[in-house]
C-alpha cells in the first residue's frame, strides 16, 4: 500500500468523495420529465421527489451505523464495498420500470453513500492532521464541488435524451472501486496515524460544539436542497427551461461552491469558525434573495453562484471543526453523526419546500429560505462579538 502523501492516495479519496454528489442532484434535472412518465401515480409530485430525496433519509438512518462499524472494524473494506453499491444500486433506475423498484434502488444507493461519505472523511481525518488536514478538507469539498458540476450538467443533456439516462452516470463508481481496493492503506486506530498527533484521545468531546455543528449542517441542507429538488420547476415556470438548462442551472451552484471550498484553507487563516459560518450565512441569503424576484434566467445563475460561495465554506468549515475537536476512537461516530444531520436534512427540504411551494409559490418559497439565512446571519454575529 501507498503512504497517504501519495497523489494517488489523494487521487483516490477526491475520487471517492465525488460519489457522495451523485446520490440525489444528479437525476434532479430528469424530475419534470419522470413525473410526466409516472403521471398516472397518485401524488407523482411527491413521489418523483422522493426519488431525488430517498437516499438522503438511508443515508442520514445509515450513517451512525457506518460510524460505529468503521471504529470497531476499519475504514477500507467498507469504503469499497460502498464504492462498488453505488455502481449497481445507482444505476439500476435505468432498467426499472415500476416506482417503488426505482425507489428500492435508490434506498441501497443511499446506504452505500452513507459509507462513502463517512469513510472517506474518516479516512482524511486520520491520514492527516492540522493545517494539511484543513487543507485537504477544502480539496475535498471543492472536489465534490467539482463533481457536481460534472455529474449535473452530463444528468442535465442526458435529461433531455430521455429520462432514465442520468441514472447510467452511477456507473462511474466502478471505475473507482479497484483503486479503493489497491490503493489506499489502513490507519492505525489506535493512536493519529500522523506526527504530532498524539493524545487526542485522551481529550473529553464537547458535545455542546458537536450539537451545534450538527444543527447548522441540518437546516443549511434544508436550504441548499430546494435548488436540486424545487429550481427545476422553478426555471419550467420562468423560462419554460429543459433538462440541460436547469443541469447547468445547478452545476453553476456547484461550481461556486468547489471555487470556495478551494480557498477555504486561505480563509480560515484570518478569520474564526463562527465569522465564516456569518459569512457563508451571509452569501447564501444574498444569493436566495436573488433567486426569488429573479426576472431571467441569468440573474438566477447569478444568483446560484453567490450562494454556492456560501455553501462552500460552509462544509469544509463543519468537517475541520468536528476533526480539530473529535479523538482518533471516536472520530467514525461523530463524522458519522454529522452526514446524519446533512442528509436528514436533505431529505426533509421538499416535505418542507413543496407545502410551501404550492400554497405560497416557489418564488416566496426562496424568499423565505433567504430570510432563515439572514437571521443564521444575525445569531453568528452576535455570537462573533460576543466571543471577542
Amino acid at each position: 500500500m501507498l503512504s497517504p502523501k501519495s497523489p494517488l492516495v489523494k487521487l483516490t479519496l477526491l475520487l471517492a468523495s465525488s460519489m457522495t454528489v451523485m446520490a440525489g442532484a444528479t437525476i434532479a434535472p430528469a424530475l419534470p420529465a419522470m413525473r410526466d412518465h409516472f403521471a398516472a401515480v397518485p401524488n407523482v409530485e411527491y413521489w418523483v421527489r422522493l426519488v431525488l430525496t430517498m437516499p438522503a433519509l438511508f443515508i442520514a438512518l445509515g450513517a451512525p451505523f457506518v460510524g460505529l462499524i468503521i471504529d470497531r472494524f476499519g475504514r477500507k473494506r467498507l469504503l469499497a464495498i460502498a464504492v462498488l453499491v453505488v455502481g449497481v444500486a445507482g444505476s439500476s433506475g435505468f432498467f426499472l420500470n415500476e416506482l417503488g423498484e426505482i425507489l428500492i434502488g435508490r434506498i441501497l444507493l443511499g446506504l452505500s453513500v452513507a459509507g462513502i461519505m463517512t469513510t472517506a472523511t474518516t479516512l482524511i481525518a486520520d491520514y492527516y492532521v492540522g493545517a494539511d488536514r484543513a487543507k485537504f478538507l477544502g480539496f475535498q469539498a471543492a472536489f465534490m464541488g467539482l463533481g457536481g458540476v460534472v455529474f449535473l450538467s452530463l444528468g442535465g443533456l442526458l435529461a433531455d435524451v430521455s429520462w432514465r439516462m442520468p441514472f447510467l452516470v452511477y456507473l462511474l463508481a466502478l471505475l473507482i472501486f479497484p483503486l479503493v481496493v489497491f490503493v489506499l492503506p489502513e490507519p492505525d486506530r489506535t493512536v493519529d496515524s500522523v506526527p504530532g498527533a498524539q493524545g487526542l484521545a485522551s481529550e473529553p468531546l464537547p458535545w455542546r460544539f458537536v450539537s451545534l455543528t450538527y444543527g447548522v449542517a441540518l437546516l443549511s441542507q434544508i436550504v441548499f436542497y430546494l435548488i436540486p429538488t424545487q429550481l427545476p420547476f422553478l426555471l419550467k415556470q420562468l423560462v419554460n427551461a429543459g433538462g440541460s438548462q436547469s443541469g447547468i442551472a445547478i452545476a453553476i451552484a456547484t461550481l461556486f461552491n468547489a471555487l470556495s471550498s478551494f480557498g477555504y484553507q486561505n480563509v480560515k487563516a484570518r478569520f474564526s469558525f463562527m465569522a465564516i459560518y456569518m459569512l457563508a450565512f451571509a452569501l447564501m441569503a444574498v444569493g436566495y434573495s436573488l433567486i426569488s424576484v429573479a426576472p431571467t434566467y441569468a440573474i438566477v445563475l447569478i444568483g446560484l453562484a453567490i450562494a454556492g460561495l456560501g455553501l462552500g465554506l460552509l462544509v469544509p468549515n463543519m468537517n475541520v471543526c468536528l476533526t480539530s475537536v473529535t479523538p482518533t476512537p471516536l472520530r467514525g461516530r461523530v463524522l458519522g453523526g454529522l452526514t446524519t444531520a446533512f442528509f436528514v436534512g436533505q431529505f426533509t427540504s421538499p416535505i418542507i419546500s413543496q407545502p410551501l411551494s404550492q400554497g405560497l409559490g416557489l418564488a416566496v418559497t426562496y424568499r423565505l429560505a433567504a430570510g432563515l439565512m439572514l437571521g443564521l446571519t444575525a445569531i453568528a454575529f452576535g455570537i462573533t462579538r460576543r466571543w471577542k
